[in-house]
């Protein structure tokens, strides 16, 4: 008969037995087996002389359950590597979050290597245009106004159709003028040349609508004259249409389950959490329209397959990098 016994005991289940059923005093016990007087005790206690598991009865970690069933979730939607999870989890769910013990809490459930993807099935129909780099849309979102502020401030945001990478920008004002400094700030940070930009019909983009009345729009607008300067092309959505700046728009709600999510002492606090969300979602969430790559590596491609779309290079920041 095979025993396993832990590398470090001091005795066997026949001296453990005989322990247990003698009568004679432990200091005795202790001194025929060359062991100490608390081995003697504890074995006397023991119904069983065999080893009993070593497995610690609280594992060390820092995620309680909802939060481990979070990072399950995630790891199995969106498939992200360890490290682009640490960051998300890091952020979002626990602070103090670990590598090692993220690593083990995939383990456990079973998710730390992911079955590989099954190929797409085919889509009956007309497939969608594709669009290359440099197909940008635009839009204004409201925000809540926090404690400190006199009054709510707006987000101005812009995504390019072909590879999802979002730039945003919080000014205090819907105006032309913070429409004009946003597109300035736009055009620098993107490493696109931006061809075509689709807005809305607000006042801080066309002078379209004029009262209850839509007319083509002059192109005189402060909004138009920059777009041109730039060799931009300014195209508008259709009046009460808003469904055609979708893509915006649903990014848009990914901000609103931010803030619903989100508690906020200051604007400064609000700004900095939105400004942390939109580099994590280019840098590290992989997206389903781009194959399951995230919009920085979707640019990364572009760049190597299409360098004349490019004005400078891609750069990237992989890991979990602190903002």
């Amino acid at each position: 008969m095979r025993i396993a016994l832990h590398k470090n005991a001091t005795t066997t289940p026949r001296v453990r037995t005989e322990i247990r059923l003698s009568d004679e005093p432990a200091a005795v016990l202790a001194d025929r087996h060359h062991v100490c007087l608390s081995t003697i005790y504890k074995w006397r206690k023991r119904e069983n002389p065999h080893d009993a598991s070593h497995t610690p009865h609280r594992l060390q970690t820092t995620l309680t359950p909802a939060q481990e069933m979070v990072a399950v979730e995630l790891r199995r939607t969106l498939r992200l590597p360890l490290d682009d999870l640490l960051a998300v989890v890091r952020e979002f769910v626990n602070p103090q979050a670990t590598r090692a013990g993220l690593h083990r809490c995939l383990k456990r459930h079973g998710v730390s290597v992911l079955p590989p993807r099954e190929p797409p099935a085919q889509a009956s129909g007309q497939a969608f245009k594709a669009y290359q780099p440099g197909y940008l849309h635009m839009d204004v979102k409201y925000l809540p106004q926090m404690p400190d502020e006199e009054r709510r401030r707006y987000l101005f945001v812009a995504i390019d159709r072909a590879t999802r990478w979002v730039f945003i920008r919080l000014y205090k004002a819907n105006t032309a003028a913070n429409a004009r400094r946003f597109l300035n700030a736009l055009a620098k940070a993107c490493p696109l040349h931006i061809r075509t930009l689709l807005t809305d019909n607000g006042g801080a983009f066309t002078d379209r609508l004029f009262g209850t009345r839509a007319r083509q729009p002059s192109g005189e607008h402060e909004f138009d004259r920059l777009c041109a300067a730039l060799g931009i092309e300014h195209r508008l959505t259709p009046v009460r249409r808003p469904q055609t700046n979708g893509m915006v728009e649903r990014f848009n709600g990914r901000i609103s389950e931010v803030l619903a999510t989100h508690r906020f002492q200051s604007g400064e606090e609000l700004e900095a959490t939105l400004e942390r969300y939109v580099w994590l979602y280019n840098h590290h969430l992989p997206q389903k329209a781009l194959d399951h790559l995230s919009p920085i590596e979707a640019m990364k491609r572009w760049q190597t397959s299409h360098p004349h779309l490019f004005h400078k290079r891609v750069a990237n920041h992989p890991g979990p990098d602190t903002w």
